[in-house]
């Protein structure tokens, strides 16, 4: 196996370094951007008195940097050539991802909003993949400028992580369909103009079979957000939404009746192993930082990186970014050459090993640094809480453990795939 990156991510790489100093830098320089990122970026964006919500100011300059990174050619990379794109593989997607998040906080790329200038648009994949000819006519062009999107309601309060229990229900009516239910961690339906909702059509709780999705737009009388829920990481836009005998058209099902689970899971090892690459990143950009600091800090008249006790903790957080490192590319690799399910096992190897180092490395930054890695002037807080939640979201590191012993146990109906080790 040939582990030297490909010639034409590294050039891209390059690409995307000229224009973040050319164009994100100053503008994360211009009119007190930088409250945004220093030790005043919890309180700049967040809206305290809107129920918790990223603030007016915060979401527009996200939007200005996304908007330069779309002129330039940047933020479109993982598109199809035929939508603006290049072709991005899974592989440089994932070397894109460590790359920003090793940069550490700035207008980059900021996990916090899921805002990177590079796109990790799934809404436009799924749209291309599953969409009808109508709704593509009516979403794809805003999905490519990012002026449009839609929202993702899958978890339910009373079930979590197991979707096939869902109790939001929708029958049919003629040549439209009636749902009634609820969603929880609703992530981002303030700024969606639809809300992708599953449902349950037809079979039993517990069946895979018979849940659809329908993209009900957030202004149908009866789609209510009862609150957003505040959280660790702040700000929040993750809403507890009720649907009361919401009625939409037949037009309003995505991917074909009874298919909504299958279309979700299409692209989730696509955004797991997108989400290891950005933890794996972090995680290196809090070893470097403790590294350098311990060099510099002297107490007692000695430098900290002279006692085994700094050393060795970073040694070791440093020797699993290795092996991390080498297995993710491995894994982005295989996606590309066999397909995305090819290996989902390691996909989830990557995404929860990754998780949990970048909240050790995160933690091991603040006790190298002291007093002032526990503050706000220094970002390792803000790194822990926002990876501490990929611990949770799409996949609990006990689900993505379970996932995997499904393979090595044959649990669940799941084989191995032939002629992967």
């Amino acid at each position: 196996m040939n582990f030297e990156i490909p010639k034409d991510i590294i050039n891209f790489l390059q690409e995307l370094d000229a224009f973040i100093d050319a164009k994100i830098k100053p503008l994360e320089a211009a009119d007190d951007n930088a409250r945004f990122f220093d030790h005043r970026r919890e309180n700049a964006r967040t809206d305290w008195d809107r129920s918790g919500l990223p603030t007016e100011e915060w979401e527009a300059l996200l939007a200005q940097a996304k908007q330069l990174a779309i002129e330039a050619g940047i933020y479109s990379y993982p598109f199809p050539k035929e939508h603006g794109g290049r072709n991005g593989s899974n592989l440089g997607m994932a070397i894109i991802r460590e790359h920003l998040a090793a940069k550490g906080l700035g207008l980059h790329n900021d996990l916090q909003n899921e805002h990177s200038v590079v796109g990790n648009n799934i809404g436009l994949l799924l749209m291309l993949e599953y969409g009808s000819e109508q709704q593509k006519t009516e979403w794809l062009e805003g999905l490519k400028n990012a002026t449009a999107g839609f929202a993702f309601g899958i978890t339910e309060p009373e079930h979590g992580s197991d979707a096939t229990h869902m109790e939001t229900g929708a029958v049919k009516d003629g040549n439209h369909w009636t749902i009634n239910g609820e969603k929880t961690w609703n992530t981002g339906v303030h700024l969606a103009q639809c809300d992708m909702v599953m449902a349950r059509t037809s079979g039993a709780a517990g069946d895979a079979e018979g849940i659809t999705a329908f993209l009900v737009p957030m202004d149908t009388p009866g789609v209510c957000i009862e609150d957003y829920l505040w959280t660790f990481n702040m700000p929040t836009d993750h809403a507890h939404v009720t649907f009361t005998n919401v009625r939409v058209p037949d037009s309003a099902i995505f991917g074909g009746e009874g298919r909504g689970l299958h279309i979700v899971q299409h692209f989730f090892n696509e955004n797991r192993i997108r989400q290891a690459a950005s933890s794996l990143g972090a995680a290196q950009y809090c070893i470097d930082e403790a590294v350098e600091y311990a060099k510099q800090r002297k107490p007692f008249g000695k430098p900290l990186s002279s006692h085994q006790g700094i050393q060795f903790p970073l040694v070791d957080l440093t020797a699993r970014c290795e092996m991390l490192r080498a297995l993710i590319h491995k894994t982005a690799w295989l996606m590309d050459e066999q397909g995305a399910f090819s290996v989902s096992d390691k996909v989830s190897i990557c995404n929860y090993q990754a998780n949990r180092l970048c909240c050790e490395a995160a933690d091991t930054a603040m006790q190298v640094h002291g007093g002032l890695g526990y503050s706000r002037y220094k970002p390792f807080e803000h790194i822990y809480r926002h990876h501490r939640r990929y611990r949770i979201t799409e996949g609990a590191d006990e689900i993505q453990m379970r996932r995997v012993a499904g393979y090595l146990f044959g649990f669940m109906n799941q084989k191995k795939p032939k002629g992967v080790s």
